[in-house]
């Protein structure tokens, strides 16, 4: 399958308590791979699942350390290197229960049809691809994604897509879906499915009601499992899997778009593809950051 979307280094902080704004506060310091798409890509190497990571990366150091972290995860990469340009950055505070994010896209923001294209025909055996709406989200950057999911429908690829975040969602409005082809799968957690659908009712409430935008509809609510929802059959839910602790959320909805896309794309059940989603996202938030670990392949 073919993903595409953003590369960035993660500068992950996992603060103890509450911020001590002005002051100082005692945090472990990650720095690393991410990007929602390129996160869902690594656990998708991770499992042993072919996958193709487009994007663009700047012709820098961490460009080459992100793309080295991507190859090792068993990712191959069409990712185009800019001269000059930064490898985006993202500073992340987590805490056990909540992340916040301040983002430079740097290089992410140059990505083109061209580089979509050549991902495709670097897969001819490719069945499935997945977008990341962060590339939506920038003006700069979203033709491409409405040519990722019109050129891989033309193909005879199925598509997905991750709703990503619920602010620029909401900043977005109307204007967001105007514009969005049809997919075969939208992945939304709560708040974004409340931003999409409307601020109340439950997950299946709310993936049934997004069913007119996709042809399934998957709703992540954390602790609370996920929920499937899909044409002329009932909603299926799955638990989360328990974790001692969660350490940090961050990428657990990337390592779980991943496990479900996985099982889905080898002919599992909806329940079979959400438990092997909360299995991969169980891993996610029990480790920083939001790649596979060694120990957790």
């Amino acid at each position: 399958m073919i993903v595409v979307g953003d590369v960035v280094t993660d500068i992950v902080t996992v603060h103890e308590g509450p911020l001590a704004i002005g002051s100082d506060t005692l945090a472990s310091v990650r720095a690393g791979g991410g990007g929602s798409a390129a996160n869902t890509a690594a656990w998708l190497g991770s499992v042993g699942h072919p996958v193709t990571f487009a994007g663009v990366a700047g012709d820098d150091e961490p460009g080459t350390a992100r793309l080295a972290e991507l190859v090792a995860a068993g990712v191959t990469t069409t990712v185009r290197r800019v001269p000059g340009v930064a490898t985006g950055t993202v500073v992340v505070l987590a805490s056990d229960a909540e992340r916040t994010m301040f983002t430079d896209r740097g290089a992410n923001r140059l990505l083109s049809p061209a580089d979509v294209d050549r991902a495709l025909d670097a897969t001819p055996d490719g069945r499935h691809l997945h977008l990341s709406a962060y590339v939506l989200f920038d003006p700069d950057c979203a033709p491409a994604g409405r040519h990722a999911l019109l050129a891989a429908r033309e193909r005879g690829l199925t598509t997905s897509l991750d709703a990503a975040s619920a602010a620029p969602l909401e900043r977005l409005g109307p204007a967001f879906w105007s514009s969005v082809p049809e997919v075969d799968l939208l992945f939304a957690n709560l708040d974004e499915a409340r931003v999409l659908a409307g601020p109340s009712g439950t997950a299946a409430d709310l993936a049934a009601a997004l069913l007119d935008r996709a042809g399934a509809v998957i709703v992540k609510s954390g602790a609370g499992g996920a929920t499937w929802a899909g044409p002329a059959a009932p909603p299926v839910h799955a638990p989360a899997v328990p974790v001692a602790r969660v350490i940090d959320p961050t990428g657990a909805g990337d390592a779980f778009a991943a496990g479900f896309l996985a099982a889905w794309l080898s002919g599992a059940s909806p329940a079979d593809a959400l438990s092997t989603g909360a299995r991969l996202g169980a891993l996610a938030v029990a480790q920083v950051g939001g790649r596979p670990s060694a120990t957790g392949r």
